[in-house]
C-alpha cells in the first residue's frame, strides 16, 4: 500500500501495478517522496505536486485525463511539467497548454471521506506538505 499523509490527515492507496507497473516502479523509486500540494490551476477539485523537468522515463500507461476522486495520476512530462495528480473531487486533468493525460497508479481506498477536507485545506489554507511512503 502507498501510505499518504497531508497534516493531520491520512491516506492509504492501492497500487494499480496490473494496469501500470512501469509507473508503480518508477513512482516507488521517489519514495519517500515529501513535497508540497497545491490546488490545481487548470483541473478542477484536484490538488499536484509539481515535479518541475524531473525524468521518470515513462510513456502513457492506463492514463486518463478524467481520473475520479481519489485515483492519483503521476504525468510523465512533456506537454507540461512532470507531476502528482491528486484529485479530491471532478476533475478534468489540464494545464495551460490544454488537456493532459496522466498515469493512473494508485486509488486511495483507506480516508477516502477525507478527500473533501484535503480540497478545502489545499483550496483556502494554501500549500500543505504532503509525505508519500511504502506502508
Amino acid at each position: 500500500m502507498l501510505e499518504i499523509v497531508v497534516g493531520s490527515l491520512r491516506f492509504r492507496a492501492r497500487w494499480e501495478a496490473e494496469a501500470a507497473p512501469d509507473t508503480c516502479a518508477a513512482f516507488r523509486r521517489l519514495l519517500p517522496l515529501r513535497a508540497r500540494l497545491v490546488q490545481a490551476r487548470w483541473s478542477g477539485e484536484s490538488a499536484w505536486v509539481p515535479l518541475g523537468d524531473l525524468d521518470t522515463g515513462l510513456d502513457y500507461e492506463n492514463h486518463t485525463s478524467y481520473p475520479g476522486a481519489g485515483q492519483l495520476l503521476l504525468y510523465p512530462g512533456g506537454i507540461s511539467e512532470t507531476e502528482i495528480l491528486f484529485p479530491y473531487g471532478s476533475t478534468c486533468f489540464a494545464s495551460k497548454a490544454g488537456q493532459l493525460a496522466g498515469n493512473h497508479f494508485a486509488t486511495i481506498e483507506e480516508g477516502r471521506e477525507l478527500l473533501t477536507e484535503l480540497g478545502r485545506r489545499v483550496l483556502y489554507d494554501g500549500a500543505q506538505e504532503v509525505v508519500f511512503s511504502e506502508g
